[in-house]
């Protein structure tokens, strides 16, 4: 249940607008995070521009990678939404639904590789808050990344952190991207 009602007639300036309308041809409507996010419309093209720098093509960091790191904090800060359109987004890139589902319990299933398992642990390690990275993260990182690559991975997990702790605080509920089983949008299945 959304906690702040977006459908109420709000005044959203032309760039807001402007990318309202973009949404609407990429998804066929409007997301209703940036309903919320485009009420502090500076903040939201702040935020636009960031995602865009993180989700860029010349990233480091693989596209189906970066997506498995989105959905798993996701789900522990437990943003319905976010599982939802980050989910539709990894199996755009190729990823098996099969590996898709195992993402609650990576470290045991074949499915991840190291180089995967090394950045989910530390997006883990990260997103819980009785936990923090440790040498060990880093170490398991070096064996598959370079320090840009790392930087930008830590960047990625805590601009995917606040997202989906703005969503999950204030309700927004899946617009339905991707059939998943419930017990994917739950961290601890």
């Amino acid at each position: 249940m959304a906690f702040v009602d977006t459908s109420r007639g709000h005044r959203f300036p032309w760039y807001v607008r402007l990318f309202f309308w973009n949404q609407r041809r990429r998804y066929g409507s409007v997301l209703e995070p940036a309903r919320l996010w485009g009420r502090t419309p500076k903040v939201f093209a702040a935020l636009a521009t960031l995602y865009g720098a993180l989700d860029r093509q010349t990233s480091p960091l693989a596209p189906a990678l970066r997506s498995l790191v989105t959905v798993r904090v996701s789900q522990i800060n437990w943003c319905a939404f976010c599982v939802d359109i980050n989910s539709a987004t990894v199996l755009k890139r190729g990823v098996d639904p099969a590996k898709l589902a195992e993402l609650p319990v990576f470290e045991d299933s074949a499915k991840f590789s190291d180089q995967e398992k090394a950045a989910l642990a530390y997006a883990e390690a990260m997103t819980w808050s009785d936990r923090q990275t440790t040498a060990e993260h880093f170490a398991r990182l070096h064996a598959h990344f370079d320090d840009d690559a790392i930087i930008e991975l830590t960047a990625l997990v805590a601009f995917q952190n606040m997202s989906s702790k703005f969503n999950a605080a204030l309700g927004v509920e899946p617009q339905g991207f991707c059939a998943v089983d419930a017990k994917l949008a739950r961290a601890d299945n």
